[in-house]
């Protein structure tokens, strides 16, 4: 089996040390992931960067309650992500939906703009548009998208996997695409069997971090 690479979403510091130790490639930082991830605390952020050696990558979410945000709620989004900039981050997750469902690509190049040298990837809010393989594309061509975390519009990677492999097809020459969506350190192999990719992501995909 060729070599996948490991994301490892996660809300403490214990984790993010038990994650470094059971081999995850990178980590996902986030807060309330009942909510489906927040954005996580400054100093949490800090003390991570200071003693983990893993990538980091860090949720902007400002809020709970889905992906289409205020003028006052893009503000917020820009001034966490200048937080995160000066303390050295490289990598942040957001995502952002216009009131149809359909990704705003506007004020995704605004985000992107603030974000520039760090790295973006476009998680889950791509499963809930309208015109999946279009938005998708439409990201692609801003040439601002570093990965796309995607559960293929399904409940769970393993009954989106067909979708993720198109997606994988059409676009993994362009980013990385990364499967997600309830994969465990049991189903992971199985999934991968399916998918065929390179990245995965998951809560428990090293199994209990606890």
């Amino acid at each position: 089996m060729k070599k996948i690479f490991i994301e490892c979403c996660l809300e403490t510091y214990n984790e993010a040390v038990l994650a470094e130790k059971k081999g995850a490639d990178q980590i996902e930082v986030c807060s309330d992931l009942r909510l489906d991830g927040l954005t996580p605390k400054f100093k949490l952020i800090e003390k991570i960067r200071d003693n983990i050696s893993v990538p980091i990558k860090v949720m902007i979410r400002p809020r709970g309650g889905g992906f289409c945000y205020s003028l006052s709620d893009l503000k917020e989004i820009q001034n966490q992500i200048n937080v995160f900039k000066s303390i050295g981050i490289k990598h942040i997750v957001c995502g952002i939906l216009k009131k149809n469902n359909r990704v705003n690509i506007d004020s995704f190049k605004k985000i992107s703009d603030v974000c520039h040298p760090m790295k973006i990837t476009f998680h889950k809010a791509i499963d809930k548009s309208i015109d999946f393989f279009n938005d998708i594309e439409a990201l692609v061509r801003t040439n601002r998208l570093d990965s796309l975390l995607t559960s293929g519009q399904a409940n769970s990677a393993a009954e989106g996997s067909e979708t993720i492999k198109k997606v994988i097809n059409i676009f993994g020459g362009n980013i990385k695409v990364i499967a997600a969506g309830k994969i465990t350190s049991t189903n992971l192999i199985n999934i991968h069997e399916k998918i065929g990719g390179k990245y995965y992501h998951g809560r428990k995909i090293l199994g209990n971090l606890n």
